[in-house]
C-alpha cells in the first residue's frame, strides 16, 4: 500500500520579496541633500574670497601695445571704510607713458622716480619713470563696507611676454593697511593678499611669417578673464557632479534589496 503525502503550496511570504525602508531612503535623500549644500556652500565661499581680493582686468595683454588696467577695489572691513589706494609701477620693465582717469571724489597723483637700473623700452633708455599712482579719497567720499570702486590707467607700451605683477595697497578709515603684493606660487594656490598681475603675451608674426603660432598666444584679456571664470565655473560643477555621484552611490547602496525569509 502507498501512502501519498499532501504537500500544501506554499504561501511567499512578503517578507521575502525585494524590498527597502523608506527609513533608509529619507536617510539616504537627506545626505545628498547635505553633500550638494556642501559643495555649493565650498564653491560659493571660493568665489566670493576671489571677489573680495584687489585685482587688475585689461583690456589687451600684447607685447607692445598701450592698455587700460582697470584696478577693481572692494571693500573687505565691516567697520571701516576705504579712503586711499596705491599701486606700485613695474621698475624692471617700466611704462614709458602712465595716464590716470580722473574719479570723481577722489584726487590722483603720479609720482616719477629713478630707477634702480637703467631699462631699455622699445629701443630707449630709460632712467626715471612712474613708480607709483596714488587715489586719495576726499571729505565725504569713502568705499563703504559692501562696495567697491574702479580706477584706471592707461599705460604702455606692454613690456615683452611674461608676468607683470602691480602690487597694491589700500588704507582704511580706521588707520590699518592691507598689503595686496604677494606673488602667486607655481601650485597656482591664491596667496591670501595676491598682488594685481597680467600676463603679457606675444605679439602675432609680421605677414608670410608662422603667424598662426603668435596669434595663438595674443589673446585680449577680457578673452582670458572670460576663460578663467568659466575654468572656475566648470571646476565647480565637476565638483558638485562629483560629490552628488558619490551621495547617490552611497544611497542607492542602502537601498539594496533584502531578500529571504525571516524567521
Amino acid at each position: 500500500m502507498t501512502t501519498h503525502a499532501h504537500v500544501a503550496p506554499q504561501t511567499p511570504n512578503p517578507r521575502s520579496s525585494p524590498r527597502s525602508s523608506p527609513r533608509s531612503s529619507r536617510r539616504s535623500g537627506r545626505r545628498l541633500v547635505a553633500a550638494l549644500g556642501l559643495a555649493a556652500a565650498l564653491i560659493a565661499g571660493s568665489a566670493a574670497a576671489a571677489e573680495g581680493h584687489v585685482h587688475v582686468d585689461t583690456d589687451s595683454t600684447t607685447s607692445g601695445s598701450f592698455s587700460e588696467l582697470a584696478f577693481r577695489v572692494p571693500n573687505e572691513s565691516a567697520t571701516a571704510s576705504t579712503v586711499k589706494v596705491s599701486v606700485e609701477m613695474p621698475t624692471d620693465k617700466p611704462f614709458l607713458s602712465v595716464a590716470a582717469r580722473p574719479v570723481a571724489g577722489w584726487d590722483v597723483s603720479v609720482t616719477k622716480a629713478p630707477l634702480p637700473k637703467p631699462a631699455t623700452v622699445d629701443g630707449t633708455t630709460v632712467t626715471k619713470a612712474v613708480r607709483t599712482v596714488t587715489w586719495t579719497a576726499r571729505p565725504g567720499t569713502k568705499i563703504g563696507p559692501d562696495q567697491y570702486q574702479e580706477f584706471d590707467l592707461s599705460v604702455g607700451p606692454l613690456p615683452e611676454p611674461g608676468l607683470v605683477m602691480l602690487p597694491a595697497t589700500q588704507t582704511l578709515s580706521d588707520g590699518s593697511v592691507v598689503h595686496w603684493d604677494q606673488p602667486t606660487p607655481a601650485s597656482g594656490v591664491e596667496p591670501e593678499h595676491p598682488a594685481p598681475s597680467f600676463t603679457v603675451t606675444a605679439a602675432a608674426a609680421a605677414p608670410g611669417h608662422d603667424s598662426a603660432g603668435a596669434a595663438s598666444t595674443s589673446t585680449p584679456a577680457a578673452d582670458s578673464a572670460a576663460d578663467d571664470t568659466l575654468a572656475r565655473t566648470l571646476g565647480g560643477i565637476g565638483i558638485v557632479l562629483g560629490l552628488a555621484a558619490v551621495a547617490v552611490a552611497v544611497a542607492g547602496r542602502r537601498r539594496r534589496p533584502v531578500t529571504g525569509t525571516r524567521p
